[in-house]
């Protein structure tokens, strides 16, 4: 199926917002002094008129949020499934049909919950997890010297934070360039837009590295995994279930990441050492 079907298949409403707004602060000595804060909205997921969950979020990709949160969840299967997103802010609802109006059954599949250390979010649905080891990543090699540009790149993105601070980064790249890159209140927020970007334009993960400035759990591996995704870069640390997770999932894990310095948790063999 092409990305032109895709799209015709599927309504969404484009309801985006800015992610700062300017407010009246005062420095240190005191003096007045307009800056910009990120956005901070509460955002629910509605199913047939069914609710889910409150997610808190920026507000920039809310239609990418939501399908990216069910597709990481396991809430929905396949993006046929679904007939149209769209998102009220004035109600701050994102509503969901699907073409089987099975809520009974989305339902039944989210009364287990685990709570996570998640921004924005936290929980963790048993659909989830139940998908986790359904398939097998491929084995993906990279270079260090790949590795070391891509960070180099990655730098001139983060405007929101750069901007106002407050917010996570997460990307999907290949091994010369940025492809797509997103900033939310949360780390979860973030990746999930991406999965839902992917999702949309029926996109592999096999060739694709998951950057993210956020602390490497196992949420965050989860998500990896379900985006098919089996490289994982991290400008920050990782946690032991991570570690743990990223080896039964074989995802490449590589954190405390600076442009000329990083350290590998999982799978030092798939990394060149190229120089």
């Amino acid at each position: 199926m092409n990305i032109k079907d895709k799209k015709e298949k599927l309504h969404l409403s484009n309801s985006g917002l800015s992610p700062t707004n300017e407010i009246l602060a005062y420095n240190h000595l005191g003096e007045n002094v307009n800056v910009k804060v990120a956005g901070e909205l509460p955002l629910t997921i509605k199913i047939d008129g069914e609710e889910l969950i409150t997610l808190m979020t920026l507000g920039t990709r809310p239609e990418e949020l939501t399908l990216g949160y069910l597709r990481n969840q396991g809430v929905i299967d396949s993006i046929d499934d679904i007939i149209s997103v769209d998102v009220k802010w004035d109600i701050g609802i994102s509503e969901v049909i699907t073409k089987n109006k099975n809520t009974k059954q989305i339902l039944k599949k989210l009364e287990k919950k685990t709570i996570t250390t998640g921004c924005g979010q936290g929980t963790i649905f048993g659909s989830t997890l139940e998908k986790l080891y359904e398939d097998t990543l491929p084995e993906v090699k990279i270079k260090k010297s790949e590795i070391f540009n891509l960070l180099a790149k990655i730098t001139k993105y983060n405007d929101i934070y750069k901007e106002a601070g407050a917010v996570h980064g997460c990307a999907l790249c290949d091994k010369e360039k940025v492809l797509e890159f997103v900033e939310d209140v949360g780390r979860h927020n973030a990746a999930d837009t991406l999965s839902g970007f992917m999702w949309i334009n029926n996109m592999s993960g096999s060739n694709i590295i998951f950057y993210t400035t956020g602390r490497l759990t196992s949420e965050i591996i989860m998500k990896s995994k379900h985006m098919g995704i089996p490289i994982i870069i991290s400008r920050s640390g990782v946690t032991n279930m991570g570690i743990e997770l990223a080896k039964d999932l074989n995802i490449t894990m590589i954190a405390r990441s600076k442009q000329r310095s990083f350290l590998i948790y999982n799978n030092k063999e798939n990394v060149i050492f190229d120089e």
